[in-house]
């Protein structure tokens, strides 16, 4: 029996993000936290769409993966809060230290070095972000796309980029 065909992946994007971004607003009350798990739900969904059934419906399974993508955030909140004294005990030791300096420059470098390797899409992706500080918005009307797109496009240069960076 054939499968049926999907609607492209803007017409997902577009036609169900305002009800996943609605509920984990509800869960989270918190508009960029709730931002960031749709961008992670739908950029997941999209890189498994070929387990997708499309006799089922699009918007629970979804919806199925904004739930995991939420239980994962909260598991990495609780690591998070756990290192948070000695992080701050280290960076305010690391503030006066001249050798800690040298090695955040030569981070820095390494860190331009990886984000020239990306694809040109995602480079430009991560300079407009992040670089340049242009909104979401801005870069929408820039390259004259949806901004669920940008926000997507956004998301896979950010984990391409933090792939490279844990590259030996």
């Amino acid at each position: 029996m054939p499968k049926e065909k999907l609607p492209s992946f803007d017409n997902l994007l577009n036609s169900n993000w305002e009800y996943v971004f609605n509920y984990l607003l509800k869960k989270t009350s918190n508009e960029y936290i709730s931002e960031e798990i749709t961008i992670q739900s739908f950029s997941k969904a999209f890189e498994k769409i070929h387990l997708f059934n499309p006799k089922y419906n699009f918007k629970t399974w979804i919806i199925s993966i904004a739930k995991n993508s939420y239980s994962d955030y909260l598991r990495k909140k609780k690591l998070s809060f756990k290192d948070l004294d000695n992080q701050r005990i280290e960076n305010f030791v690391s503030e006066f230290n001249p050798e800690q300096s040298m090695i955040n420059m030569e981070d820095y470098d390494n860190l331009n070095l990886k984000i020239d390797e990306l694809k040109p899409i995602y480079r430009d992706m991560i300079k407009y972000r992040y670089i340049e500080d242009l909104s979401i918005l801005e870069i929408s009307k820039k390259l004259n796309q949806p901004v669920n797109t940008i926000k997507i496009k956004i998301f896979r240069a950010k984990k391409l980029l933090s792939e490279k960076l844990n590259e030996k």
